[in-house]
């Protein structure tokens, strides 16, 4: 098994992308932590993970709160003892532009999508430099590489999250510790479906996002979760630093079909 005697952090794992990723981890052999604000929904991911045969430890949280990362990280290394994978994928989405974009909502998003891959990675880091090894896994967005009219704050904490990716894998890979982010294009999860149904016409506000695709379809939380996979495990034992895109063609086709 691919995560044999790995302990990885699933932030965001009750829904989408991390609940697919904790199980996807579980059944490769993980020691999970599943961790969501929704305490109901990350107990489902857990149970689901330990039916598959994995371990898993339920953590409710806010993870744009410091202290609240800091324990996260410390109740992994009490439970099991150590942490291998770090996979900062809570995120929160916003769709206003600049000029309507209030300071709270700033700080939410900001607050959510990126002082959580600080904090927890600050958290983890020092666990993993004692090992001598690790892989810290962030999910960004295509959005982050090339903007996004009409989601300012959700742009703007995707292409932090790159640098900070990058600033990160420069800074620790003598200790061992792989850092990489994650881009996806339009997944089909919750949180896309909420955005979505906020349309005045759902159905057809989806078939003009699918069309974006050159391969036709949204992507699927699983899609990503094998991706995470790989970066992960040893398998991926020379790639840090990088800015890996998964998004069905999406970013190169920008004004394809239009």
């Amino acid at each position: 098994m691919r995560l044999a005697n790995k302990v990885a952090i699933v932030t965001g794992s009750g829904s989408g992308i991390g609940r697919a990723s904790a199980l996807l981890f579980a059944r490769e052999g993980a020691d999970v932590v599943v961790v969501d604000i929704d305490e109901k929904d990350a107990a489902q991911t857990a149970e689901d993970a330990r039916q598959s045969g994995g371990s898993a430890l339920v953590l409710q949280a806010d993870v744009s709160n410091q202290i609240s990362c800091a324990s996260i990280v410390a109740k992994t290394i009490e439970a099991y003892g150590r942490v291998d994978i770090l996979f900062n994928n809570a995120g929160v989405s916003s769709f206003k532009p600049v000029v309507e974009t209030d300071e709270a909502e700033i700080d939410f998003v900001l607050g959510t999508n990126v002082k959580s891959v600080f904090f927890l990675s600050q958290a983890t880091i020092p666990h993993m430099k004692r090992q001598g090894s690790g892989s810290i896994i962030n999910t960004a967005s295509i959005t982050g590489i090339v903007g996004a009219p009409g989601m300012a704050a959700y742009a703007t904490s995707k292409g932090a999250i790159i640098t900070l990716t990058r600033t990160m894998a420069l800074e620790h890979a003598e200790d061992g510790i792989r850092v990489n982010c994650i881009c996806p294009a339009s997944i089909d999860t919750r949180m896309l479906r909420q955005a979505l149904g906020r349309m005045t016409d759902p159905d057809y506000a989806r078939s003009q996002n699918i069309k974006r695709h050159p391969l036709g379809r949204l992507g699927t939380p699983e899609d990503i979760a094998y991706f995470a996979l790989f970066l992960a495990s040893d398998e991926s034992s020379f790639v840090t630093g990088g800015t890996h895109v998964v998004d069905g063609g999406a970013l190169i086709a920008r004004g394809w079909r239009e």
